[in-house]
């Protein structure tokens, strides 16, 4: 068996105060507990919290610190995303650091959760890393995994794992699990997608195997989640059948020219017929109701007068 062991934290993240000195310590807890863990996983924001006035540019003394960590315990390292300040502009971004220090790769969110997520900018580049004489692995942030696009793109570049640092505090907590299962299985990859607390979500982190099935889901509490994952069940998904029946990925590969709304240029009247992306207000909410008294009211046969 060919594993590769990663570590997700899940901790609780202030919108108040950089959450760096804590994330320093949950890794050190962790890997004095498990020291066999060879990757490691915070949380989407998880450094400085959810709000944009946070923003840094990368490099930054937080990046090195976390270089430095990774070195200290010869570990993969993704600490989770911050907000990253690029020009004028504001990014979600995420750094992969190898056992000895040094920046992989980066990758910023290719979707903000718009229309909250204000003022943040999407990257335009897919991520996907080598692990040497392990597999390939893919990075998505949070929103990225509600469009099956991004990880289908991943799993085509090779992506065998995908890491997910998420920040979901909202009621749909219980969507983003249903489709964490969808994307694993679809794609035949394993998908570690770890949630904060507090500011930084509501937990709940899940991690899925190739074939749809949950291999550990978390509560709402503070917690390590150290797991061994079999690089060989990806292969042997993709190549005989997920659990020997559907070959996903080699049918989307026997008919990927046939998606015409991808083409360039493609019209798509329904989907303009949707309206802008805004959030969804009262006085919106009233109009609608106006509308459909007026459609009720043109439907409605003329009274009789009286003679």
């Amino acid at each position: 068996m060919k594993s590769f062991a990663i570590a997700g934290i899940q901790m609780k993240v202030s919108a108040i105060q950089p959450n760096v000195e804590m994330m320093k310590i949950k890794l050190d807890i962790a890997m004095n507990l498990y020291p066999w863990v060879e990757m490691v996983l915070f949380s989407e924001l998880c450094a400085y919290g959810p709000l944009t006035h946070a923003a840094v540019e990368i490099p930054n003394s937080f990046e090195q610190e976390m270089q430095a960590m990774a070195k200290q315990f010869g570990v993969w390292l993704v600490p989770g995303s911050i907000f990253e300040k690029r020009g004028k502009k504001i990014y979600n971004t995420a750094t992969v650091i190898n056992p000895n220090g040094d920046v992989v790769t980066r990758y910023s969110k290719m979707f903000p959760f718009y229309p909250y997520e204000v003022g943040v900018t999407p990257g335009d580049t897919f991520c996907v890393f080598d692990v040497p004489d392990v597999g390939r692995f893919g990075i998505s942030i949070c929103y990225d995994m509600w469009f099956p696009e991004t990880i289908r793109t991943l799993s085509v570049m090779g992506a065998e794992i995908i890491l997910h640092p998420t920040m979901t505090g909202t009621i749909d907590r219980d969507s983003e699990l249903a489709i964490a299962r969808a994307m694993a299985t679809v794609n035949q990859c394993y998908l570690f997608d770890v949630n904060g607390l507090e500011t930084g979500g509501s937990g709940r982190s899940i991690v899925c195997g190739p074939d749809g099935r949950v291999l550990y889901q978390a509560e709402g509490n503070e917690e390590i989640i150290p797991l061994e994952l079999n690089m060989e069940r990806v292969k042997r998904s993709r190549e005989l059948g997920l659990l020997r029946l559907g070959q996903p990925l080699k049918s989307f590969r026997d008919h990927i020219g046939d998606f015409n709304i991808y083409q360039p240029g493609a019209k798509l009247p329904y989907l303009d017929s949707l309206g802008p992306l805004i959030k969804p207000t009262k006085l919106a909410k009233l109009h609608e109701l106006k509308q459909r008294e007026n459609a009720l009211a043109y439907s409605k046969p003329p009274k009789k007068s009286n003679p």
